[in-house]
């Protein structure tokens, strides 16, 4: 990932007695503040899968959130009262590439940012973890952890609505459809073997298949649900985030918006056929996001966008990509597709 600010660093006092030492390398017992200096912690373990225990507060009140790796947002801004103390836990995937499949290794091992209005950290344990479930996540750019600001994938903010026991492995890459996520080497061959029985596998795939054919994606599809059964995964189809493209009356109701490519191929409209069709749940973005956008109006609408920034109405902020993850989150929950217990609400 990219290299702390040092101004920010010196500008963030944690709690007394986290010393800079070097990390040490993983040997299974849990590793802390020895690892943390200023808004930073680097933790020198290898590829897994981590739970991560943090005690927040000090002696004035405070507001903490993390983000680590490539710019995932992994635990939501938490108040503490001042001279208290709270203990908040999440699961955390580290693994090379850290951020899109096909882009650079970024730095090895874990690496944690303190953020928020008044961040303060009294401990931190990293350690193993056991019998986590993930969460996979096979999409193009508004879904991938996406490497600068303004720019944010909603995969990139659902891990914070999870919590200890529930990781996502972000394998979304910019500028994928169906047919180069099957044909790339680092892309689905890479994922399917990671799979394990139990797991979630959300598919988003529409935004880049401008050029398929209707036979074409719905057989894409069909192989990505039964290679993901064929390893005991359970697959989502997820219908992809429309397009801020707004009719003069204030709808969505354009081929634009609503994702239908320049052959005719409505691509959630297919989504939703092939679910039905493979029994495989599923999540209408397309549909929730419209209403979101359209509620919202023309001007409402753009903070959800890059609008303001890059005139773009295809990629999220970190804010719409936060709301977007959460009609993710709530709508998991809706279908019992992960636990109540392991989700963060609110």
């Amino acid at each position: 990932m990219r290299r702390f600010n040092l101004a920010l660093l010196a500008a963030v006092t944690l709690a007394a007695g986290l010393a800079a030492t070097p990390a040490q390398a993983h040997t299974g017992r849990s590793l802390g503040t020895e690892n943390c200096t200023g808004s930073a912690c680097h933790f020198d373990v290898p590829p897994g899968t981590y739970d991560v225990k943090v005690l927040l507060g000090g002696d004035t009140e405070s507001s903490t959130a993390i983000s680590g790796e490539t710019r995932r947002s992994l635990l939501p801004e938490t108040a503490v009262a001042a001279g208290e103390r709270t203990a908040r836990s999440f699961t955390v995937n580290v693994r090379t590439p850290e951020g899109e499949p096909t882009g650079p290794d970024g730095t090895p091992g874990l690496d944690l940012t303190l953020g928020g209005t008044a961040p303060a950290l009294a401990d931190i344990r990293v350690t193993p973890a056991r019998h986590a479930r993930q969460i996979f996540l096979v999409g193009d750019s508004t879904v991938c952890d996406q490497p600068g600001d303004p720019y944010s994938g909603w995969g990139q903010q659902l891990p914070q609505y999870l919590r200890k026991g529930v990781s996502v492995a972000n394998y979304a890459d910019s500028g994928e459809s169906t047919v180069t996520y099957l044909s790339e080497p680092r892309l689905w061959a890479t994922v399917q073997p990671l799979i394990r029985r139990g797991d979630l596998v959300l598919i988003q795939l529409a935004h880049n298949d401008k050029t398929t054919d209707e036979a074409t994606y719905r057989a894409n599809l069909e192989t990505l649900v039964a290679g993901v059964r064929e390893k005991g995964g359970n697959p989502v189809l997820v219908t992809p985030i429309v397009r801020r493209w707004f009719n003069s009356d204030g709808t969505l109701n354009n081929g634009t918006a609503l994702l239908v490519n320049g052959l005719g191929v409505d691509h959630p409209a297919v989504i939703r056929s092939v679910a039905a069709a493979e029994d495989v749940p599923l999540v209408d973005l397309t549909a929730k996001t419209k209403t979101l956008v359209e509620s919202l109006g023309v001007e409402g609408s753009k903070a959800i966008y890059l609008y303001n920034e890059k005139r773009d109405n295809t990629h999220t902020s970190v804010h719409g990509a936060t709301v977007y993850a959460g009609l993710v989150r709530d709508e998991l929950l809706a279908q019992g597709l992960v636990p109540k217990g392991a989700v963060r609400v609110g």
